[in-house]
């Protein structure tokens, strides 16, 4: 069941991330390199070089769960604030979803959902 909502803690970690890891290798990154408790219910984001790829791992009542999206034209975008605090729900669905406060800026994918017909 997916479980995600905006009464949690959403952590990305800062550096890119092979993302052939799966649910035990990127434990071991939450827990030794972020210095993280897997079991807080907390979640954690996970974003490879060319940011085309993010995974979030989380830890369910009955086991971790690991969403997992691939893009299929441009890149993910890195919210603005992700130092040591937990980023916004808000900052997670924009960076999802492609979308960028600055209008100005948009990114390769953004382009083509708009140009895209829908019948």
């Amino acid at each position: 069941m997916f479980s995600l909502n905006d009464n949690m803690r959403y952590w990305l970690y800062s550096e890119p991330t092979d993302m052939r890891k799966s649910f035990f290798s990127l434990s071991g990154i939450v827990t030794n390199l972020m210095k993280k408790d897997i079991h807080s219910g907390d979640v954690f984001i996970f974003l490879n070089k060319p940011r085309t790829r993010i995974k979030l791992l989380h830890m369910e009542p009955g086991g971790l769960v690991l969403y997992s999206k691939i893009l299929d034209g441009g890149t993910f975008v890195r919210p603005a604030k992700t130092s040591d605090n937990p980023i916004e729900w808000s900052d997670l669905v924009m960076m999802v979803e492609g979308i960028v406060e600055n209008p100005a800026y948009r990114r390769k994918r953004i382009r083509s959902l708009r140009d895209r017909q829908i019948y």
